[in-house]
């Protein structure tokens, strides 16, 4: 048994030696330590403010409302993570005041940290039920979280309080044209088999002679990925046929996909995990360009939200489903809370679909996103989700893989 142990520890060591002295993982210690240093940057930063104020202050109360103007004032020059350090401080100072969390949830709103922002909402409520802007902050909040009927809510509450407020009612239709179409398609809806929009694809289009971008007449191969980024490097289109060829390939594979892929890594083997792209097309070419392109040698996993909010997520997310096809062992995906129809209606990714191709495109893309696996556990030992751990306790992984995972997000459950 001793033995055993000590061969262990040896291989654990040389495993952890072969891995911190690749060039992959200094490059990645560094990018960890300037985070680190930026967060610091923020933290040391809103202290010299908070001492700065201290010497001008008389009292807890009168060194908060100092406080808070500079909050303000970093608010206003996009400053989130300096005016949400300012704004806890003076909550910490006089947590009587609902101003001073309905300002911090305001901060972590556009730091997408919605959990919190949600929270702090809840707490300014709780302190003055009067205060319009908390009402505000948590429909925004539960509209980020998909939660539509509470966003309805407090929207409408909103617009009651505050007739005038142009911002508020327009929210409102919004948020009521979702819960209106979200339940009309509920209503429509059975457990019988429905026609698939991939059902009404035909791929005998004809290619202009003009198109000079990569073909796919087979099977993808890394020569066809290599060209189809290089295509989108010059902001050019795919052809629509391979576009859709590619689509229709990737459903059939994701449909066979449970909701929880298990992945084998060898001992001393690489393998990458990649947070939100949102549709960065460069900015995923700088990943391979740092990292490798990925290979079997080279694995990676995506973990969810490739679309939305970037210009290129049509390019992001046609590469991402390449490299898929091509290694379907060895590149793996999540989906992502904007893997889903109305965040892509919400935050560009349909719009961008059907200004590149068409809406019969856009709906079949909202079809495939359903397919992409909720989570993975890589050797048994390591769990990756997208949306975090759940609000409630004793959720196991066999439940995860009974997940019904082909339909929009839920207000509630584990999904």
């Amino acid at each position: 048994m001793e033995n055993s142990a000590r061969r262990d520890a040896a291989e654990a060591i040389e495993a952890v030696e072969s891995v911190t002295s690749s060039r992959e993982f200094q490059d990645s210690m560094a990018k960890i330590i300037e985070e680190r240093i930026n967060n610091n940057y923020a933290t040391s930063k809103a202290d010299r403010i908070i001492e700065e104020c201290s010497l001008a202050a008389n009292g807890e109360k009168e060194l908060a409302a100092l406080i808070k103007e500079k909050a303000n004032e970093f608010f206003k020059e996009d400053q989130y993570d300096i005016a949400a350090e300012l704004y806890t401080k003076c909550i910490l100072l006089d947590s009587s005041l609902a101003l001073y969390y309905g300002n911090r949830s305001f901060a972590y709103l556009k730091k997408e940290l919605y959990g919190l922002a949600l929270s702090d909402a809840n707490k300014a409520i709780e302190l003055d039920p009067t205060y319009v802007k908390a009402y505000y902050r948590r429909a925004s909040a539960n509209m980020a979280l998909s939660k539509f009927n509470l966003a309805l809510a407090d929207y409408d509450r909103v617009r009651k309080m505050s007739p005038t407020n142009k911002d508020a009612q327009n929210k409102y239709q919004e948020c009521n044209k979702i819960v209106r179409r979200l339940a009309f398609e509920k209503a429509i809806s059975s457990d019988h088999s429905t026609t698939s929009v991939a059902d009404s694809i035909k791929l005998d289009d004809y290619v202009e002679t003009t198109y000079f971008g990569p073909r796919l007449d087979g099977e993808i191969n890394m020569e066809f990925m290599k060209k189809l980024i290089q295509t989108f490097k010059d902001q050019q289109k795919l052809h629509i046929k391979y576009a859709y060829k590619i689509l229709l390939l990737v459903r059939e594979y994701l449909i066979k996909l449970p909701s929880l892929v298990d992945i084998k890594v060898p001992p001393k083997h690489k393998f990458t995990i990649c947070g939100d792209i949102h549709g960065q097309f460069y900015d995923l070419c700088n990943i391979f360009e740092i990292n490798g392109l990925p290979s079997e040698q080279n694995p990676y996993l995506f973990n969810g939200d490739f679309v939305d909010r970037g210009s290129f997520s049509v390019e992001a997310i046609f590469t991402l489903f390449g490299f898929k096809l091509l290694l379907p062992n060895h590149f793996y995906m999540s989906r992502g809370n904007h893997e889903s129809d109305v965040m892509n209606k919400m935050y560009g990714f349909e719009g961008e679909v059907k200004s590149k191709y068409n809406t019969k495109m856009a709906e079949l893309f909202t079809e495939i996103f359903n397919y992409l696996p909720l989570c993975h556990v890589i050797n048994e030992r390591i769990f990756v989700c997208h949306g975090g751990l759940f609000q409630e306790d004793g959720v196991t992984l066999d439940r995860i893989r009974k997940v019904n995972r082909n339909r929009q997000p839920p207000d509630e459950g584990i999904m």
